[in-house]
C-alpha cells in the first residue's frame, strides 16, 4: 500500500520547497527539492547512490543494461546521476527502483544491511538460486524460503547465486529431518548446490566426531 502527500513550504527568493513523503508498507519516507534551486550532492544522497549501484552491480548490469532491460524507462544517465548523488530521487521514484530490481525498498536506504557484510570469506557453499527456482515447491520450499531469508539479512540480491555456511548447512538438516551429509548431496543431485561442497560438510563432520 502506497499513499503520498505533497506539500509546498515558503524558502523566501522566489524559492519554494516540495516536501515528498511518502507509506510503503507502513513505512513513512519523505524527501525534500528546491525548486529553482541547486545544491552539492549531500551525504545522505551519496549512500543513497552507493546503495544502489551497489544492487545494480550485484545483479550482473550495466548503467546501459539497465535501461536496456527496462526498455528505456530507467535512462543510463539517470541512473548513472542518481548513483553519483547528482540527482535527487524522490521516493516515488525509488519505490519504483526498488520495485524494478526486485528489492525491498528498506534495502535501498542508507543504514540498511549491505551485501557488503557477506564478502568476508570467500564462498565454499553456493547455492543456484536460478536453478532453485525450477524445483517442485513440495520439495525445496524450505530452502527457497531459508535462502530468501539469508538474502533478506545480507541484503544480497544478485538473483543468481547465494553462499551459505556450514551452520546454514545444519539448520537446513534439521529442517529436511536428515544429516547434513545426506541433505547435502541431495542438493547437489538436484543442481543447486556446488559439487565441492560435499568435501566440505564430510570434512567437517569428521572434525566434530
Amino acid at each position: 500500500m502506497l499513499a503520498e502527500v505533497t506539500r509546498r513550504l515558503d524558502a523566501g527568493h522566489g524559492s519554494g520547497i516540495l516536501l515528498l513523503c511518502v507509506i510503503i508498507e507502513g513505512i513513512t519516507l519523505c524527501s525534500t527539492q528546491l525548486e529553482g534551486m541547486t545544491s552539492v550532492p549531500s551525504e545522505y544522497a551519496k549512500t543513497l547512490g552507493g546503495k544502489l549501484r551497489a544492487i545494480r552491480q550485484q545483479q550482473g548490469l550495466s548503467l546501459h543494461g539497465v535501461e536496456e532491460k527496462s526498455k528505456g524507462r530507467w535512462k543510463a544517465v539517470v541512473v548513472g546521476s542518481y548513483e553519483r548523488g547528482d540527482r535527487a530521487v524522490t521516493v516515488q521514484k525509488l519505490a519504483e527502483l526498488a520495485d524494478f530490481y526486485g528489492v525491498p525498498i528498506r534495502e535501498l536506504l542508507p543504514g540498511s544491511a549491505s551485501a557488503a557484510a557477506a564478502a568476508a570469506a570467500p564462498p565454499r557453499l553456493i547455492l543456484d538460486l536460478e536453478a532453485l527456482q525450477h524445483l517442485d515447491a513440495s520439495e525445496a520450499g524450505p530452502l527457497t524460503r531459508y535462502a530468501a531469508t539469508i538474502q533478506a539479512q545480507r541484503g544480497d540480491y544478485n538473483g543468481k547465486v547465494l553462499s551459505i555456511r556450514q551452520d546454514d548447512m545444519r539448520t537446513l538438516a534439521v529442517i529436511y529431518d536428515e544429516s547434513p551429509t545426506t541433505l547435502t548431496e541431495r542438493f547437489i543431485s538436484w543442481g543447486v548446490l556446488n559439487p565441492e561442497a560435499k568435501g566440505e560438510i564430510e570434512e567437517s563432520e569428521v572434525a566434530e566426531a
